[in-house]
């Protein structure tokens, strides 16, 4: 999004808060965003909270299914444990 909008590293990491060295590392996936980053991110690009804490979740699902070379009947297993209770919080 921040490229999209064209605005530097600087732009964005000014105008909420954080230090640019950390901006960069959650745009290279080396480290994640907070809650209260997110809360952040879509308050500046003027976007849902929840589509891109979806966006957040659903990139860390993909990296772990690519990291662990695992098939993608996974997300069906990982489904069903959800749907019938099987994993609470």
């Amino acid at each position: 999004m921040r490229e999209q909008a064209e605005f530097t590293l600087k732009d964005v990491a000014s105008a909420i808060g954080m230090d640019i060295s950390l901006l960069a590392k959650i745009e290279r996936n080396e480290r994640q965003p907070t809650k209260l980053h997110i809360s952040k991110f879509a308050k500046f690009f003027k976007v849902r909270e929840k589509e891109l804490v979806s966006e957040f979740l659903s990139d860390q699902i993909a990296y772990k299914i690519l990291d662990e070379k695992a098939d993608l009947n996974i997300l069906k297993v990982a489904e069903e444990k959800i749907k019938y209770g099987i994993i609470k919080k």
